[in-house]
């Protein structure tokens, strides 16, 4: 049995998101309140779709996410590990401009394919993609018609891009936004991917790490 489709979801809003701090060690900051609506209508979005389970991070804001969507299918939300944000290390917490720079300076260096840079004391893009990898197929293989996994995203957009090959145009990836992928005989190919506003403030223009 194999899903017919993995839906990688960012969860919603959280004020870790608003002051731009970099938040990856769950459980981490909760849902605010518009992150509660956001997550609200992402359920609404997904109502209509045969989705046979959904996944979380160990993260709060994860789990929140996931709960509309697990419960207008009448599921529970699975909290899986391997699927949390890149581990920011040193600058866990910090949302001055020296640790965004840091932050930024490295997220680009991965898009430039330097797979091996890594945060100050945190995970480079290669240890990400080791455990983040293993836990999309391994949700694809146990799973049949629909798969919805709610994680964060940077994440999101480093393991989408090392499961297409490197070779897909991404970007960044809104709150509660969607990058869908089918798996296919040799891999995997990309069906849909959210449209993001403009980034403001960003140099990568996609590097919240949360």
């Amino acid at each position: 049995m194999t899903a017919q489709r993995v839906v990688l979801a960012r969860h919603g809003r959280t004020i870790s998101n608003v002051t731009k701090a970099l938040d990856s060690r769950p459980p981490g900051a909760p849902l605010d309140e518009l992150g509660l609506t956001q997550a609200a209508a992402l359920g609404k979005r997904l109502a209509g779709h045969p989705i046979s389970a959904v996944y979380a991070s160990r993260a709060t804001r994860a789990q929140q996410t996931a709960a509309p969507v697990a419960a207008e299918h009448g599921l529970a939300v699975e909290v899986i590990d391997g699927v949390q944000e890149v581990f920011c290390g040193d600058l866990e917490g910090r949302a001055d401009h020296e640790a965004r720079a840091l932050f930024d300076e490295t997220y680009a260096a991965w898009w430039r394919g330097d797979f091996d840079a890594h945060l100050p004391g945190g995970e480079s893009a290669r240890d990400l993609r080791a455990r983040y990898v293993p836990a999309v197929e391994a949700v694809r293989d146990a799973g049949s018609d629909t798969v919805v996994l709610v994680s964060h995203g940077a994440a999101i957009r480093l393991v989408a891009a090392a499961l297409l090959g490197d070779t897909a145009e991404t970007q960044y990836v809104p709150n509660t936004g969607l990058v869908i992928l089918r798996p296919t005989a040799g891999g995997w190919e990309l069906e849909h991917w959210d449209e993001a506003p403009p980034i403001t403030g960003d140099v990568t223009g996609g590097g919240d790490a949360d």
